[in-house]
């Protein structure tokens, strides 16, 4: 089993498999998706060894993001094979879920577990201002799709903004009073490129969680190979809330996760320093030495990230690594 210095076990891998992204979203890529790397994304074969390495290290559930991971031609090949890995017990992806309608079957029968798909506002008006794109019908059209399906858990993303949907907590709850889908507020995060935007519209996800509390909502126990957020339930209510809050004290101390970059590199914070090269390891069938490297890189892991310091590391934005 994969564990650091400080006793956190890793069960859990983001593995993104390219930082291109067709929205532009305010928060992340405003301008759009500019291109400023050789666009040697990992291969069909470099993503089934690294699913096998981390497999054989003891990671039971990965996430694939992007950018935005549909963009990708040959994704239902990446679902079916990380999927048939042994070890590997739950696939999910996160999706802007532009062509959710159209992807979804390809994606249920590659075996896909859960889809995360990010909305930050049930405002038509205010969704096409946040993203560029004038895609929320669509969008809705293709959870309904899996909701009826009923084969993958769905999980919707909305980044906190206090101009943009922080003020909209009801409308948030009503429609997740008949749906069985976790909606999971996320604290926006500062990065690289967005110090300006973060510092007008940063919004604590505590008032939430106090809110939450006092209208009847019931925390629930988190499983080891779950993500950071803390998990909310009401009896009067099909879906749950999440919250995830990087800012708050001791958010690290649970950190059960590991990130790889569509260039092959391990992140071991998604604000670290920088990311540790294994292109050169993903070359062979032979992965006992990607294992033996990822466990050594795994000594530099730090016990927490330095955001509350404004330190944001090589992350220019979210895109990047797919959050």
């Amino acid at each position: 089993m994969l564990s650091d210095n400080f006793g956190r076990k890793f069960y859990y891998l983001r593995l993104s498999i390219t930082d291109v992204c067709n929205f532009k979203c305010t928060y992340c890529l405003p301008d759009g998706y500019e291109c400023d790397n050789d666009r040697d994304f990992l291969s069909l074969d470099e993503i089934k060894r690294t699913a096998q390495a981390f497999a054989e290290l003891g990671t039971e559930k990965v996430r694939i993001t992007g950018g935005e991971p549909s963009l990708r031609k040959d994704l239902p090949e990446i679902i079916k094979a990380v999927k048939q890995t042994p070890g590997i017990k739950q696939v999910a992806i996160t999706t802007n879920g532009y062509k959710l309608p159209e992807h979804l079957p390809a994606w249920l029968d590659a075996g896909i577990d859960a889809i995360n798909i990010s909305i930050d506002s049930f405002d038509p008006r205010q969704f096409y201002s946040i993203t560029g794109h004038n895609k929320l019908e669509h969008i809705l059209k293709g959870i309904d799709a899996a909701m009826i399906d009923g084969r993958a858990k769905i999980k919707v993303n909305t980044v906190l903004m206090r101009e943009y949907n922080a003020f909209d907590l009801d409308n948030f709850l009503r429609w997740i009073k008949d749906k069985p889908v976790s909606l999971r507020f996320i604290e926006l995060m500062e990065t690289g490129d967005n110090k300006a935007f973060f510092n007008k519209q940063h919004v604590s996800g505590e008032s939430i969680k106090q809110h939450l509390l006092k209208n009847g909502w019931l925390p629930s126990i988190r499983d080891k190979s779950a993500g950071p957020a803390q998990e909310f339930y009401h009896s009067d209510y099909q879906g749950t809330i999440g919250l995830i809050m990087p800012y708050s004290k001791d958010f690290c101390a649970s950190c059960n996760r590991l990130r790889i970059s569509s260039l092959g590199k391990l992140h071991l914070c998604l604000f670290g320093e920088q990311g540790l090269s294994l292109k050169d390891y993903l070359q062979s069938d032979d992965i006992e030495p990607l294992k033996e490297q990822i466990v050594a890189l795994l000594d530099d892991k730090k016990e927490t990230h330095f955001l509350e310091q404004n330190l944001t590391g090589a992350t220019k934005h979210l895109a990047m690594l797919g959050g």
